[in-house]
Protein backbone atom coordinates (compact mmCIF):
# COMPACT_ATOMS: atom_id res chain seq x y z
CA UNK A 1 0.00 0.00 0.00
CA UNK A 2 0.87 3.40 -0.72
CA UNK A 3 0.80 6.18 1.96
CA UNK A 4 1.13 9.77 1.56
CA UNK A 5 2.21 12.87 3.81
CA UNK A 6 1.19 15.82 3.49
CA UNK A 7 3.43 18.18 5.80
CA UNK A 8 6.03 15.31 5.36
CA UNK A 9 8.98 17.39 6.63
CA UNK A 10 6.91 18.00 9.87
CA UNK A 11 8.41 17.20 13.54
CA UNK A 12 6.22 14.43 13.80
CA UNK A 13 6.46 12.35 10.89
CA UNK A 14 8.61 10.10 12.20
CA UNK A 15 5.90 8.42 14.77
CA UNK A 16 4.03 7.94 11.81
CA UNK A 17 6.74 6.28 10.23
CA UNK A 18 7.76 4.95 14.01
CA UNK A 19 4.06 2.71 13.63
CA UNK A 20 4.56 1.62 10.37
CA UNK A 21 7.92 -0.01 11.44
CA UNK A 22 5.46 -1.83 13.81
CA UNK A 23 3.27 -3.31 11.81
CA UNK A 24 3.75 -6.64 10.62
CA UNK A 25 0.89 -7.88 8.66
CA UNK A 26 1.58 -9.22 4.96
CA UNK A 27 -0.94 -6.31 4.21
CA UNK A 28 1.31 -3.20 4.86
CA UNK A 29 2.19 -0.10 3.99
CA UNK A 30 5.35 -0.49 1.67
CA UNK A 31 5.67 2.96 -0.19
CA UNK A 32 5.99 6.14 1.85
CA UNK A 33 5.53 9.61 0.16
CA UNK A 34 6.63 12.91 2.17
CA UNK A 35 5.32 15.92 0.91
CA UNK A 36 6.31 19.45 1.74
CA UNK A 37 6.84 22.89 0.17
CA UNK A 38 9.71 23.27 2.09
CA UNK A 39 12.73 20.97 0.81
CA UNK A 40 15.10 21.62 3.74
CA UNK A 41 12.65 20.05 5.50
CA UNK A 42 12.37 17.28 3.52
CA UNK A 43 15.47 16.12 3.34
CA UNK A 44 15.99 16.26 7.42
CA UNK A 45 13.35 14.15 7.83
CA UNK A 46 13.76 11.91 5.37
CA UNK A 47 17.16 11.49 6.66
CA UNK A 48 15.65 10.98 10.47
CA UNK A 49 13.57 8.10 9.02
CA UNK A 50 16.40 6.33 6.72
CA UNK A 51 18.37 5.89 9.98
CA UNK A 52 15.04 5.26 12.27
CA UNK A 53 14.43 2.59 9.45
CA UNK A 54 17.60 0.93 9.49
CA UNK A 55 17.96 -2.71 10.27
CA UNK A 56 13.83 -2.93 10.09
CA UNK A 57 12.81 -5.82 7.43
CA UNK A 58 9.12 -3.99 7.69
CA UNK A 59 10.61 -0.32 7.12
CA UNK A 60 8.54 0.94 3.91
CA UNK A 61 10.61 3.12 0.87
CA UNK A 62 10.64 6.60 1.52
CA UNK A 63 10.31 8.89 -0.91
CA UNK A 64 10.25 12.40 -1.30
CA UNK A 65 8.31 15.66 -3.23
CA UNK A 66 7.73 19.03 -3.28
CA UNK A 67 5.05 18.33 -6.27
CA UNK A 68 1.36 18.00 -4.75
CA UNK A 69 -0.25 15.88 -7.70
CA UNK A 70 2.82 13.26 -7.60
CA UNK A 71 2.44 12.30 -4.31
CA UNK A 72 -1.33 11.98 -4.02
CA UNK A 73 -1.04 9.80 -7.29
CA UNK A 74 -1.69 6.37 -6.48
CA UNK A 75 -2.00 6.96 -3.06
CA UNK A 76 -4.71 4.25 -0.90
CA UNK A 77 -4.01 6.40 1.94
CA UNK A 78 -3.56 10.55 2.51
CA UNK A 79 -2.27 11.79 5.83
CA UNK A 80 -2.45 15.53 6.09
CA UNK A 81 -0.31 16.82 8.97
CA UNK A 82 -0.01 20.40 6.90
CA UNK A 83 1.12 23.56 9.16
CA UNK A 84 -0.21 26.70 6.61
CA UNK A 85 2.27 29.47 7.44
CA UNK A 86 4.73 27.58 9.76
CA UNK A 87 5.20 28.08 13.71
CA UNK A 88 5.47 31.89 12.48
CA UNK A 89 1.99 31.85 11.77
CA UNK A 90 1.40 29.88 14.89
CA UNK A 91 3.30 32.51 17.09
CA UNK A 92 1.18 35.32 15.41
CA UNK A 93 -1.94 33.87 16.11
CA UNK A 94 -0.68 33.73 19.76
CA UNK A 95 0.18 37.11 20.17
CA UNK A 96 -2.42 38.99 18.20
CA UNK A 97 -4.72 37.78 20.87
CA UNK A 98 -2.95 37.57 24.00
CA UNK A 99 -2.31 41.32 23.04
CA UNK A 100 -5.70 42.02 23.28
CA UNK A 101 -6.34 40.76 27.19
CA UNK A 102 -7.71 37.43 24.95
CA UNK A 103 -6.13 33.38 25.23
CA UNK A 104 -3.81 32.85 22.28
CA UNK A 105 -3.88 29.24 21.84
CA UNK A 106 -3.19 27.78 18.51
CA UNK A 107 -6.42 25.80 17.79
CA UNK A 108 -8.36 27.31 21.23
CA UNK A 109 -9.78 30.77 21.15
CA UNK A 110 -9.71 33.39 18.37
CA UNK A 111 -5.97 32.06 17.48
CA UNK A 112 -7.81 28.60 16.70
CA UNK A 113 -10.31 30.51 14.41
CA UNK A 114 -7.11 32.32 12.53
CA UNK A 115 -5.50 29.36 11.66
CA UNK A 116 -8.28 28.20 10.38
CA UNK A 117 -9.02 31.24 8.41
CA UNK A 118 -5.22 30.47 6.61
CA UNK A 119 -5.74 26.68 6.73
CA UNK A 120 -9.13 25.96 5.02
CA UNK A 121 -8.86 27.41 1.37
CA UNK A 122 -5.45 25.24 1.30
CA UNK A 123 -6.93 22.53 2.30
CA UNK A 124 -9.74 22.88 0.22
CA UNK A 125 -7.62 22.76 -2.31
CA UNK A 126 -5.81 19.69 -1.41
CA UNK A 127 -9.35 18.02 -1.46
CA UNK A 128 -9.89 19.10 -4.72
CA UNK A 129 -6.24 17.38 -6.32
CA UNK A 130 -6.81 14.47 -4.03
CA UNK A 131 -10.77 14.05 -5.71
CA UNK A 132 -8.84 14.25 -9.04
CA UNK A 133 -5.85 12.42 -8.65
CA UNK A 134 -6.19 9.88 -6.42
CA UNK A 135 -10.30 9.71 -5.83
CA UNK A 136 -10.25 6.16 -3.92
CA UNK A 137 -7.80 7.43 -1.23
CA UNK A 138 -9.26 7.59 2.40
CA UNK A 139 -7.81 10.80 3.84
CA UNK A 140 -6.84 11.03 7.78
CA UNK A 141 -6.96 14.48 8.37
CA UNK A 142 -4.32 15.58 11.83
CA UNK A 143 -4.35 19.38 10.44
CA UNK A 144 -5.05 21.56 13.26
CA UNK A 145 -7.91 23.03 14.37
CA UNK A 146 -8.97 19.25 13.46
CA UNK A 147 -12.64 19.61 13.76
CA UNK A 148 -13.54 22.47 11.11
CA UNK A 149 -10.72 21.24 8.67
CA UNK A 150 -12.28 18.25 8.87
CA UNK A 151 -15.61 19.24 8.36
CA UNK A 152 -14.84 21.99 5.45
CA UNK A 153 -12.87 19.23 3.23
CA UNK A 154 -16.11 16.90 3.75
CA UNK A 155 -17.61 18.91 1.58
CA UNK A 156 -15.38 17.73 -1.63
CA UNK A 157 -14.29 14.03 -0.24
CA UNK A 158 -17.59 13.14 1.70
CA UNK A 159 -17.10 10.43 4.30
CA UNK A 160 -13.52 9.60 2.88
CA UNK A 161 -12.05 12.10 5.17
CA UNK A 162 -11.82 11.04 8.69
CA UNK A 163 -10.37 13.77 11.35
CA UNK A 164 -7.90 12.16 14.54
CA UNK A 165 -6.88 13.31 17.47
CA UNK A 166 -4.65 11.39 19.64
CA UNK A 167 -6.02 13.49 23.48
CA UNK A 168 -9.47 11.07 23.76
CA UNK A 169 -8.14 8.15 23.40
CA UNK A 170 -5.47 8.67 26.05
CA UNK A 171 -7.84 10.52 28.41
CA UNK A 172 -9.68 7.59 28.52
CA UNK A 173 -6.63 4.82 28.52
CA UNK A 174 -5.52 6.71 31.61
CA UNK A 175 -9.25 6.48 33.02
CA UNK A 176 -9.38 2.81 32.39
CA UNK A 177 -5.89 2.72 33.62
CA UNK A 178 -7.02 4.06 36.95
CA UNK A 179 -9.95 1.96 37.29
CA UNK A 180 -7.86 -1.33 36.65
CA UNK A 181 -10.41 -2.19 33.61
CA UNK A 182 -9.73 -4.56 30.62
CA UNK A 183 -9.34 -1.93 28.15
CA UNK A 184 -10.34 -4.50 25.27
CA UNK A 185 -13.87 -5.26 27.36
CA UNK A 186 -14.26 -1.48 28.26
CA UNK A 187 -16.94 0.67 26.25
CA UNK A 188 -16.05 4.13 26.14
CA UNK A 189 -18.65 7.26 26.56
CA UNK A 190 -17.04 9.66 25.19
CA UNK A 191 -18.69 13.11 23.32
CA UNK A 192 -17.35 16.56 22.04
CA UNK A 193 -15.88 18.64 19.39
CA UNK A 194 -12.33 18.66 18.37
CA UNK A 195 -10.63 19.81 21.72
CA UNK A 196 -13.98 20.21 23.38
CA UNK A 197 -15.29 16.78 25.07
CA UNK A 198 -15.88 15.34 27.98
CA UNK A 199 -15.39 11.01 28.82
CA UNK A 200 -19.12 10.17 30.81
CA UNK A 201 -18.76 6.64 31.29
CA UNK A 202 -16.72 3.64 31.35
CA UNK A 203 -18.76 0.54 30.84
CA UNK A 204 -17.78 -3.15 31.29
CA UNK A 205 -20.91 -5.41 30.83
CA UNK A 206 -23.45 -2.64 31.17
CA UNK A 207 -22.12 -1.41 34.37
CA UNK A 208 -20.83 2.17 33.82
CA UNK A 209 -17.38 2.62 36.45
CA UNK A 210 -16.43 5.89 35.90
CA UNK A 211 -18.82 7.19 39.19
CA UNK A 212 -16.35 5.24 40.62
CA UNK A 213 -13.26 7.21 39.78
CA UNK A 214 -15.18 10.21 40.43
CA UNK A 215 -16.15 9.78 43.97
CA UNK A 216 -12.04 8.92 44.68
CA UNK A 217 -10.51 12.02 45.02
CA UNK A 218 -7.04 10.01 45.76
CA UNK A 219 -7.45 8.08 42.43
CA UNK A 220 -8.43 11.01 40.83
CA UNK A 221 -5.36 12.86 41.56
CA UNK A 222 -3.01 10.59 39.65
CA UNK A 223 -4.49 11.59 36.18
CA UNK A 224 -3.33 14.50 34.29
CA UNK A 225 -7.13 15.88 34.22
CA UNK A 226 -7.16 15.33 38.56
CA UNK A 227 -4.61 17.69 38.97
CA UNK A 228 -5.63 20.01 35.91
CA UNK A 229 -9.29 20.33 36.67
CA UNK A 230 -9.53 19.39 40.04
CA UNK A 231 -11.35 16.41 41.81
CA UNK A 232 -14.30 18.73 43.32
CA UNK A 233 -14.70 20.14 39.63
CA UNK A 234 -14.67 16.76 38.05
CA UNK A 235 -17.29 15.06 40.64
CA UNK A 236 -19.17 18.40 39.99
CA UNK A 237 -19.44 17.91 36.38
CA UNK A 238 -20.14 14.13 36.51
CA UNK A 239 -17.18 13.81 33.83
CA UNK A 240 -13.67 14.00 32.91
CA UNK A 241 -13.27 17.08 30.41
CA UNK A 242 -10.65 16.70 27.81
CA UNK A 243 -7.70 18.59 28.78
CA UNK A 244 -8.44 21.21 26.62
CA UNK A 245 -11.18 22.67 28.49
CA UNK A 246 -9.28 24.19 30.71
CA UNK A 247 -8.97 26.90 28.32
CA UNK A 248 -12.56 27.36 29.13
CA UNK A 249 -13.11 26.52 32.57
CA UNK A 250 -9.90 28.36 33.93
CA UNK A 251 -9.88 31.09 31.29
CA UNK A 252 -8.05 33.52 33.16
CA UNK A 253 -5.73 31.38 34.71
CA UNK A 254 -4.64 29.84 31.65
CA UNK A 255 -4.59 33.34 30.01
CA UNK A 256 -2.31 35.01 32.92
CA UNK A 257 0.41 31.74 32.76
CA UNK A 258 0.65 32.30 29.06
CA UNK A 259 1.12 35.16 29.80
CA UNK A 260 3.49 35.34 32.22
CA UNK A 261 5.80 32.95 30.77
CA UNK A 262 8.71 34.25 28.92
CA UNK A 263 7.58 32.60 25.22
CA UNK A 264 4.23 31.36 23.79
CA UNK A 265 4.19 27.99 23.08
CA UNK A 266 4.90 28.47 19.35
CA UNK A 267 7.68 30.35 20.01
CA UNK A 268 9.25 27.99 22.35
CA UNK A 269 8.52 25.36 19.07
CA UNK A 270 9.65 28.17 16.36
CA UNK A 271 13.19 28.25 18.42
CA UNK A 272 13.21 24.51 19.24
CA UNK A 273 12.34 23.22 15.72
CA UNK A 274 14.61 26.04 13.81
CA UNK A 275 17.53 24.51 15.84
CA UNK A 276 16.92 20.84 15.19
CA UNK A 277 16.80 21.37 11.48
CA UNK A 278 19.92 23.26 11.39
CA UNK A 279 21.14 20.60 13.96
CA UNK A 280 20.45 17.52 11.30
CA UNK A 281 21.91 20.14 8.68
CA UNK A 282 25.43 20.26 10.18
CA UNK A 283 25.41 16.62 11.50
CA UNK A 284 23.00 14.55 9.13
CA UNK A 285 24.79 11.30 10.87
CA UNK A 286 22.88 12.11 14.23
CA UNK A 287 19.87 12.97 12.33
CA UNK A 288 17.47 10.30 14.28
CA UNK A 289 19.61 11.06 17.88
CA UNK A 290 18.77 14.06 18.06
CA UNK A 291 15.14 13.82 16.81
CA UNK A 292 14.49 11.96 19.88
CA UNK A 293 16.19 14.23 22.11
CA UNK A 294 14.22 17.24 20.82
CA UNK A 295 11.20 15.20 21.00
CA UNK A 296 11.30 14.01 24.89
CA UNK A 297 12.06 18.00 24.93
CA UNK A 298 8.67 18.97 23.36
CA UNK A 299 6.43 16.14 25.38
CA UNK A 300 7.43 17.09 28.57
CA UNK A 301 6.53 20.76 28.18
CA UNK A 302 3.23 20.22 26.27
CA UNK A 303 0.26 22.32 28.45
CA UNK A 304 3.00 23.69 30.30
CA UNK A 305 0.68 26.76 31.12
CA UNK A 306 -1.84 24.17 32.73
CA UNK A 307 0.73 22.64 35.52
CA UNK A 308 2.11 23.87 38.43
CA UNK A 309 5.74 24.89 38.26
CA UNK A 310 7.78 21.87 38.87
CA UNK A 311 4.46 19.54 38.19
CA UNK A 312 5.86 17.17 35.29
CA UNK A 313 3.71 14.89 32.62
CA UNK A 314 3.31 11.20 33.05
CA UNK A 315 6.19 9.36 31.66
CA UNK A 316 3.37 7.50 29.61
CA UNK A 317 2.12 10.22 27.77
CA UNK A 318 5.44 11.35 27.20
CA UNK A 319 6.94 8.20 25.57
CA UNK A 320 3.40 7.02 24.32
CA UNK A 321 2.37 9.24 21.26
CA UNK A 322 -1.15 8.40 20.08
CA UNK A 323 -2.45 9.92 16.94
CA UNK A 324 0.04 7.69 14.68
CA UNK A 325 -1.75 4.61 16.32
CA UNK A 326 -5.25 5.59 15.57
CA UNK A 327 -3.66 6.57 12.10
CA UNK A 328 -2.41 2.65 11.46
CA UNK A 329 -5.51 0.94 13.40
CA UNK A 330 -7.43 3.10 10.57
CA UNK A 331 -5.80 2.20 7.97
CA UNK A 332 -5.51 -1.52 9.07
CA UNK A 333 -9.10 -1.30 9.67
CA UNK A 334 -10.26 -0.26 6.22
CA UNK A 335 -7.67 -2.17 4.31
CA UNK A 336 -7.50 -5.55 6.30
CA UNK A 337 -10.48 -5.72 7.87
CA UNK A 338 -9.51 -5.43 11.41
CA UNK A 339 -12.82 -4.53 12.74
CA UNK A 340 -11.61 -1.58 15.79
CA UNK A 341 -13.21 0.90 17.89
CA UNK A 342 -11.92 4.48 17.88
CA UNK A 343 -12.89 8.21 19.01
CA UNK A 344 -12.63 10.02 15.53
CA UNK A 345 -14.23 13.38 13.94
CA UNK A 346 -16.62 12.14 11.69
CA UNK A 347 -20.46 13.66 10.93
CA UNK A 348 -22.39 13.13 13.62
CA UNK A 349 -25.87 13.20 12.05
CA UNK A 350 -28.33 10.61 13.73
CA UNK A 351 -25.87 8.97 16.38
CA UNK A 352 -25.68 12.98 18.01
CA UNK A 353 -29.34 14.48 18.55
CA UNK A 354 -28.78 18.15 18.91
CA UNK A 355 -26.24 18.97 16.63
CA UNK A 356 -26.63 20.48 13.03
CA UNK A 357 -27.08 18.04 10.34
CA UNK A 358 -23.39 17.30 8.53
CA UNK A 359 -21.89 18.75 11.92
CA UNK A 360 -18.23 16.86 12.26
CA UNK A 361 -17.89 15.82 16.05
CA UNK A 362 -15.87 13.44 18.07
CA UNK A 363 -17.56 10.50 19.03
CA UNK A 364 -16.75 6.65 18.93
CA UNK A 365 -16.80 4.90 15.99
CA UNK A 366 -16.61 1.40 14.48
CA UNK A 367 -14.15 1.14 11.71
CA UNK A 368 -14.10 -1.79 9.33
CA UNK A 369 -13.63 -2.43 5.54
CA UNK A 370 -15.96 0.31 5.06
CA UNK A 371 -15.02 2.86 6.63
CA UNK A 372 -15.87 4.44 10.02
CA UNK A 373 -19.59 4.47 11.87
CA UNK A 374 -20.47 6.27 14.62
CA UNK A 375 -21.77 4.79 17.59
CA UNK A 376 -25.47 6.55 18.56
CA UNK A 377 -24.62 7.77 21.93
CA UNK A 378 -26.97 9.07 24.93
CA UNK A 379 -28.31 12.33 24.69
CA UNK A 380 -26.14 15.40 24.98
CA UNK A 381 -27.96 17.80 27.63
CA UNK A 382 -27.29 21.21 29.34
CA UNK A 383 -24.19 22.56 29.77
CA UNK A 384 -21.99 20.28 27.15
CA UNK A 385 -24.45 20.94 24.78
CA UNK A 386 -24.82 24.40 24.56
CA UNK A 387 -21.25 24.91 24.42
CA UNK A 388 -20.73 22.25 21.64
CA UNK A 389 -23.82 23.95 19.91
CA UNK A 390 -22.10 27.40 20.23
CA UNK A 391 -18.58 26.27 19.40
CA UNK A 392 -19.89 24.56 16.38
CA UNK A 393 -21.93 27.71 14.90
CA UNK A 394 -19.04 29.52 15.41
CA UNK A 395 -16.48 27.00 13.27
CA UNK A 396 -19.45 26.90 10.74
CA UNK A 397 -19.01 31.06 10.75
CA UNK A 398 -15.09 30.16 10.19
CA UNK A 399 -15.94 27.99 6.98
CA UNK A 400 -18.30 30.32 5.78
CA UNK A 401 -15.84 33.01 6.08
CA UNK A 402 -12.86 31.24 4.68
CA UNK A 403 -15.00 29.79 1.58
CA UNK A 404 -16.73 32.81 0.63
CA UNK A 405 -14.59 35.58 2.10
CA UNK A 406 -17.21 37.10 3.91
CA UNK A 407 -15.90 39.77 6.68
CA UNK A 408 -19.15 39.51 8.04
CA UNK A 409 -19.06 35.75 8.62
CA UNK A 410 -15.44 36.25 9.97
CA UNK A 411 -16.36 38.80 12.70
CA UNK A 412 -19.81 37.47 13.91
CA UNK A 413 -17.51 34.11 14.34
CA UNK A 414 -14.59 35.40 16.46
CA UNK A 415 -17.66 37.89 18.08
CA UNK A 416 -19.72 35.25 19.04
CA UNK A 417 -16.98 32.58 20.45
CA UNK A 418 -17.33 32.58 24.19
CA UNK A 419 -13.93 33.33 25.07
CA UNK A 420 -13.87 36.74 23.46
CA UNK A 421 -15.63 38.91 25.49
CA UNK A 422 -16.79 41.69 23.18
CA UNK A 423 -17.95 42.89 19.80
CA UNK A 424 -15.60 45.42 19.90
CA UNK A 425 -12.59 43.30 20.95
CA UNK A 426 -13.78 40.83 17.82
CA UNK A 427 -13.76 43.59 15.96
CA UNK A 428 -9.93 44.81 17.06
CA UNK A 429 -8.85 40.45 16.62
CA UNK A 430 -10.12 40.60 12.68
CA UNK A 431 -8.11 44.00 12.15
CA UNK A 432 -5.25 42.24 14.26
CA UNK A 433 -5.09 38.89 12.15
CA UNK A 434 -5.42 41.24 9.12
CA UNK A 435 -2.35 43.00 9.88
CA UNK A 436 0.18 40.05 10.79
CA UNK A 437 -1.13 37.34 8.39
CA UNK A 438 -1.25 38.65 4.41
CA UNK A 439 -3.56 35.78 3.33
CA UNK A 440 -6.11 36.65 5.86
CA UNK A 441 -6.16 40.09 4.29
CA UNK A 442 -6.16 39.00 0.96
CA UNK A 443 -8.99 36.73 1.75
CA UNK A 444 -11.42 38.83 3.00
CA UNK A 445 -9.92 41.90 1.81
CA UNK A 446 -8.05 44.76 3.12
CA UNK A 447 -9.41 47.23 5.69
Amino acid sequence: MKLTILGGGGFRVPLVHGALLRDESGQRVTEVVLHDRDERRLTAMALVLDQLGSGHANAPTVTTTTDLDDALRGADFVFSAIRVGGLEGRTRDERVALDLGVLGQETTGPGGLAYALRTVPVALDIARRTREVAPDAWFINFTNPAGIVTEAMQSVLGDRVIGICDSPIALARRAIGALGLDPAATEIDYVGLNHLGWLRGLRVDGVDHLPRLLSDPVALETLEEGRLFGPEWLAALGAIPNEYLYYYYFAREARSSILAAPQTRGEFLREQQDAFYASVESAPGDAAAEWHRVREERDATYMKEARAEDEQRDEADVSGGGYEGVALAIMAAISRGERSSMILNVRGDAALPGMPDGAVVEIPCVVDRDGPTPQRLAPVEGHMLGLMQEVKAVERLVIEAATTSSEAAALKAFALHPLVDSVTTARALLEGYRRAHPGIAELLGRP
